[in-house]
């Protein structure tokens, strides 16, 4: 019983600690308070007896909880007790210790199960200076699962990314209720939400303009989104379908890419990549289409 006690201490001295920390040095606190739900993580396994009965070890979480509450608020119940095990053991895992990152921005992440999920999650919060909310959404709609297997590898060999790479499949578009049922539809709640369609397609994208107007001879035709992309220095044709992919679709987007090329792209820059978004995806059309700046993506509803 003794060296439940002593444990306790420490745990207590830890949370303590860490309260006059935050009040004295606002400017790193998020540092301080990642290290100290750490350490209590770590004590409160050691205090059980190792990881493997630490998971059965509540009874001694809620004895800690009581004491903690009695003694300095209702701040250190039960469920921050647990969470303080599961970050150590994350952290323990291989995910980065980021102090950019809050506890709250953590403990939207302690219920992922997998640390290269884990790790991508931490990387956007890094890069797109998330908040809390906006990690939960991203999360929600289950971002790391719509990137393929080859990105995956990627991500955790650290190799190179191509602009392909983090084209989620399928795109989520928020709809507020409307149901698109024609492509006018479609283009209409991507402009409306511009902002996250371009986050859904990966990192580095720019709004040129929508009905694109281009001359050919003595017709005008019109591009649905014409985007670049400043990370790959490329300019990226969107085309919008309301239906399944077809093979003219491939013709159409081919012959908008060799205009852009011809006509607006710069020496400096790369080629122009296009990108069908269409209501169903047929996977031999692609497989069959020998140029592999095209990308086919499906859109789903929310």
């Amino acid at each position: 019983m003794e060296e439940k006690i002593n444990y306790y201490n420490e745990i207590k001295n830890e949370f303590i600690n860490c309260e006059v920390y935050k009040r004295i040095k606002d400017y790193s606190k998020n540092r301080k308070e990642l290290e100290t739900y750490y350490n209590v993580g770590k004590l409160l396994i050691e205090a059980q007896g190792g990881e493997e009965r630490a998971k059965y070890g509540n009874a001694l979480i809620k004895e800690y909880s009581l004491k903690l509450t009695n003694e300095l608020g209702r701040n250190y119940n039960t469920t921050t007790l647990k969470r303080t095990r599961q970050f150590y053991l994350l952290i323990q895992k291989g995910a980065p210790m980021a102090h950019q990152l809050s506890w709250s921005h953590y403990v939207e992440l302690l219920s992922i199960k997998n640390t290269n999920e884990i790790n991508y999650y931490i990387e956007e919060c890094l890069r797109l200076n998330l908040s809390k909310r906006e990690l939960r959404e991203k999360i929600k709609n289950h971002e790391y699962q719509r990137l393929n297997n080859e990105t995956k590898k990627k991500l955790i060999l650290k190799e190179e990314t191509t602009i392909e790479d983090f084209v989620k499949n399928p795109i989520v578009l928020k709809t507020n209720g409307r149901k698109i049922n024609s492509e006018k539809v479609l283009q209409m709640i991507i402009l409306e939400n511009i902002e996250e369609f371009l986050k859904e397609l990966g990192p580095g994208f720019c709004f040129i303009g929508s009905e694109y107007k281009i001359k050919i001879e003595n017709t005008y035709n019109y591009i649905d989104l014409l985007l670049y992309n400043i990370k790959y220095n490329c300019y990226v044709v969107i085309e919008l379908k309301n239906t399944e992919l077809k093979k003219e679709h491939i013709g159409q987007i081919v012959f908008y890419m060799n205009y852009v090329d011809k006509n607006i792209k710069t020496l400096n820059q790369d080629k122009t990549i296009g990108i069908i978004i269409c209501k169903k995806n047929h996977k031999y059309i692609i497989d069959y289409c020998s140029d592999s700046r095209i990308l086919s993506r499906e859109y789903v509803e929310i």
